[in-house]
C-alpha cells in the first residue's frame, strides 16, 4: 500500500522504516495536512495523519479526489477527523488505541514532582553556581488529595503510581472503575467536590463537546487556593485565558501542560529564531510556577514502537481487503 505520512519527524522515520516488515511503501513529510498540503497525497491509498493534522470535512474531500480511501491515525485521539463526512466518502480511518499509556502516565507524574520541587529552577540555579534553597520548598506527595478526572488506562496508571506516594484519590469519569476503589481506595467523585477538595488535578479525559473547556472560570473558582493543575490530555479541556487568570490571583499555584489548544502552530517545530506570535502561551511563560513541554508525554521507544506495529496492521489488514478491530465507526 502507498502511504503518505504528515507531520512526521525523524524519531517516527526510523521507527516505522524499521517495523515495516509487509513492504509498504512510504512518503514522508514534516508539513501538517491542511488545504496546502492534501494535494500531496495524490498517488497514495492512504494518509498518516497525527494529532494535529486536520482532516476536516474540506479536506477529506480533497484526499478522497486525490485517491485517498484510508487514514490511518497514529494517536489514539480522533477530534481532528471529521468522522461523518469520511463515512460519506467511504474512507475508512483507524487509531492506535493504546500504545503505551504508562509513557503518558509516567510524564503526568514527572511534570508533578518537577513543579512541586521547583527542579527546574534549582538545575539553572546550580549550572549559575548558586546553590542557594531559597524559594525551592516544595512539599510531601504522600497525605495530599489527587483529582484524577478520566479513569481510563491512564488514569488507571496515574492513580497506581499516586497511590504508591500516599496520596488520596478522588476520581470522575462517566464509566466508574470500581476495582481502582479494591486496589488504591479511590473515591469517585462529582467534579465539583473533586475540584474543591484536591490538591493536585490531572485531566485523563477525551476531547468532546461536553470536556471542552471543563477547566475555565467557574470550575477554577471551585478549586483550592494553590492548588497544581496538569494537563497530558487535549489542549482545549482547558481554557487557557482563564488559567492565566487563576495562576494571577494564586488559585492555581502550579501548572503542568503537555498540550496547548493552539499547540498545531508551535508545537513538534523549531521557533527558535521567530518572534513568538502567540500572546497567551507568551504570558504563560512568563510564569515561574508554569511548565510547559510541547506533547512529548507519547515520547517514548516502547511507545513509539507500539505505534508503527498498531499503524501497520491496520495498513495491513486494509491491504488484505478486510477490517481493523481499531477502525472508528460512528
Amino acid at each position: 500500500m502507498n502511504v503518505i505520512f504528515y507531520s512526521t519527524r525523524k524519531y517516527e522515520k526510523d521507527v516505522f522504516e524499521k517495523q515495516n516488515k509487509s513492504g509498504h511503501h512510504f512518503r514522508f513529510s514534516e508539513l501538517q495536512l491542511n488545504r496546502e498540503t492534501a494535494s500531496m497525497a495524490k498517488g497514495s491509498d492512504a494518509v498518516c495523519a497525527f494529532v494535529n493534522d486536520d482532516a476536516s470535512a474540506s479536506i477529506l474531500e480533497e484526499l478522497f479526489e486525490a485517491g485517498i480511501r484510508f487514514i490511518v491515525l497514529r494517536s489514539a485521539g480522533y477530534n481532528n477527523v471529521d468522522l461523518k463526512k469520511a463515512k460519506d466518502l467511504n474512507i475508512k480511518v483507524a487509531r492506535v488505541p493504546a500504545y503505551s499509556p504508562y509513557a503518558v502516565a509516567e510524564h503526568t507524574v514527572a511534570l508533578m514532582l518537577a513543579l512541586n520541587r521547583k527542579l527546574i529552577r534549582a538545575n539553572s540555579r546550580v549550572h549559575d553556581l548558586n546553590f542557594s534553597l531559597d524559594g525551592l520548598t516544595g512539599f510531601d506527595m504522600n497525605g495530599k488529595i489527587a483529582g484524577v478526572i478520566g479513569t481510563g488506562q491512564i488514569g488507571e496508571i496515574v492513580i497506581k503510581i499516586l497511590h504508591g506516594f500516599g496520596c488520596k484519590i478522588l476520581a470522575y469519569d462517566k464509566i466508574e472503575n470500581q476495582s481502582l476503589a479494591e486496589k488504591y481506595n479511590v473515591e469517585y467523585s462529582d467534579l465539583d467536590n473533586l475540584y474543591s477538595e484536591s490538591d493536585i488535578i490531572t485531566l485523563h479525559a477525551p476531547l468532546t463537546a461536553e470536556t471542552h473547556y471543563m477547566i475555565g472560570k467557574s470550575s477554577i473558582e471551585k478549586m483550592k487556593n494553590g492548588v497544581m493543575l496538569i494537563n497530558t490530555s487535549r489542549g482545549a479541556l482547558v481554557n487557557t485565558k482563564d488559567v492565566i487568570k487563576g495562576l494571577k490571583t494564586g488559585r492555581i499555584g502550579y501548572l503542568g501542560l503537555d498540550v496547548y489548544e493552539e499547540e498545531s502552530k508551535l508545537f513538534f517545530q523549531d521557533h527558535s529564531e521567530d518572534i513568538l506570535q502567540d500572546d497567551v502561551i507568551s504570558r504563560l511563560l512568563t510564569f515561574k510556577n508554569v511548565l510547559i513541554t510541547s506533547h512529548q508525554a507519547f515520547l517514548t521507544d516502547t511507545a513509539l514502537r507500539n505505534i508503527a506495529d498498531t499503524t501497520l496492521y491496520n495498513l495491513d489488514c486494509w491491504g488484505q481487503n478486510s477490517s481493523s478491530p481499531n477502525e472508528i465507526s460512528i
